[in-house]
């Protein structure tokens, strides 16, 4: 075989028969060679699946969900969840690549940040890795995105608060880069100004991440002098709630609060969260069959799938009292 049939093969160019580069391979792994990395042969029943914590309830349920879809379809999720003392999600990437995974799902990684370099993932589609991601976008990355609609999340907590008769609403998000906070808080934003015909930026907190976050937002919101909490995830809600709770305001007598994703967890608080459900069942089924799809070689629409949010009220909103 010729040096040009060769570079044919290791660079994946065209003009070589399947047979021929069968034969440049199996010469490189008689002689001990490495093969690139797009031309190493993978575990056909596994996938990666790389979640950003467990600390949020709804991704325990997502992982269960995308788990038992896979195993219907005859696949494995290697889970990789991510934490402050562990490994991060390049580093997942490469352990999942050296397990020759046949596909990774992304699941409210780094894709979903506006500031995040988006060659990590230009380099996984150039070794054609199947990948799909959740709860984030991405332009010009030639994938599927799979997200839940933000902007409608923050739109129905603003409906249901202003039908309740208030007016003074505040946001409290996690992130100033998250894409779903920025999301919803355009969503809230729009709704703002269809019901008062303006918003009050004063009344946007970023915060961070968990209930601490949602706690120090809270606060800081209080003195405001809002009557009524969006927060964009339900963890922020209970620390919004706690904090509330803690200085004498009653929930939802005094102050209502909304949160945004929902686990059966939401149904138990006190006072029950009253929230924006994510549709994490049909979320994670559909994620696991667009994966196994792209896996199969079959078409896929790249862009973004969105699916519609419900609201859920409980006990943590109420009329507005005065």
């Amino acid at each position: 075989m010729s040096k040009a049939t060769v570079s044919r093969v290791l660079n994946e160019r065209p003009g070589v028969s399947p047979q021929m580069r069968q034969a440049v391979l199996t010469a490189i792994d008689v002689l001990g060679l490495e093969r690139p990395s797009g031309l190493r042969p993978r575990s056909s029943g596994l996938v990666g699946l790389i979640l950003p914590s467990l600390e949020d309830p709804i991704y325990p349920v997502f992982a269960q969900v995308v788990q038992t879809n896979l195993a219907r379809l005859g696949y494995t999720p290697v889970l990789c969840i991510q934490n402050r003392e562990g490994a991060g999600e390049d580093e997942y990437v490469g352990m999942l690549l050296d397990r020759g995974v046949s596909g990774i799902i992304f699941v409210a990684g780094q894709h979903s940040f506006t500031d995040a370099d988006k060659t990590r993932y230009e380099s996984l589609l150039a070794q054609r890795l199947p990948v799909v991601f959740v709860n984030g976008y991405m332009e010009g990355i030639n994938a599927p995105f799979i997200s839940c609609d933000d902007m409608a999340a923050g739109d129905l907590a603003v409906r249901h608060l202003a039908a309740l008769g208030h007016r003074r609403i505040g946001l409290l998000l996690s992130s100033a880069t998250n894409i779903a906070d920025l999301r919803q808080a355009e969503g809230f934003c729009r709704a703002m100004r269809r019901e008062f015909g303006l918003v009050d930026d004063n009344l946007i907190d970023v915060s961070f991440k968990g209930e601490e976050g949602g706690y120090a937002g809270a606060i800081r919101l209080l003195s405001k002098g809002v009557t009524a909490v969006v927060c964009a995830s339900d963890l922020l809600a209970l620390g919004a709630i706690h904090a509330l709770s803690q200085r004498g305001h009653r929930i939802p007598k005094d102050i209502s609060v909304v949160g945004y994703g929902d686990s059966n967890f939401m149904a138990y608080t006190a006072p029950p969260l009253t929230t924006v459900r994510q549709p994490i069942l049909a979320m994670g089924a559909f994620t696991a069959q667009t994966l196994v799809k792209c896996i199969d070689g079959e078409s896929f629409s790249a862009g973004e799938s969105l699916f519609p949010p419900e609201l859920v009220i409980r006990g943590s909103s109420g009329v507005r009292s005065d």
